[in-house]
């Protein structure tokens, strides 16, 4: 489920404190705030991926293992494959 953020509209209009939901995509936004009844607003937030190989998790095997290819690259317009299928190196020539 994705994690939403909220944020309290003051009488001014202006958004003031926020706080994190989690909620189905298909659940409509909240309107007042679970515990106090203040009205709230949905605050637009970038998604956080991760792209880093800390876990192994998107480790070269990994990758070549669940189907994808990998290259990296390896020099003025060329990139090398790490893993997967297809030409080993390919350029922008």
């Amino acid at each position: 489920m994705p994690t939403y953020v909220y944020a309290v509209v003051k009488p001014d209009g202006s958004l003031g404190d926020t706080f994190e939901v989690f909620q189905r995509i298909t659940e409509d936004a909240l309107t007042q705030h679970p515990q106090t009844g203040e009205p709230i607003q949905r605050v637009p937030v970038l998604p956080q991926v991760q792209t880093m190989t800390d876990k192994g998790r998107f480790s070269n095997s990994n990758l070549e293992r669940l189907g994808f290819t990998k290259y990296e690259r390896a020099g003025d317009g060329v990139m090398e494959k790490k893993a997967g299928q297809g030409p080993d190196m390919i350029s922008a020539d």
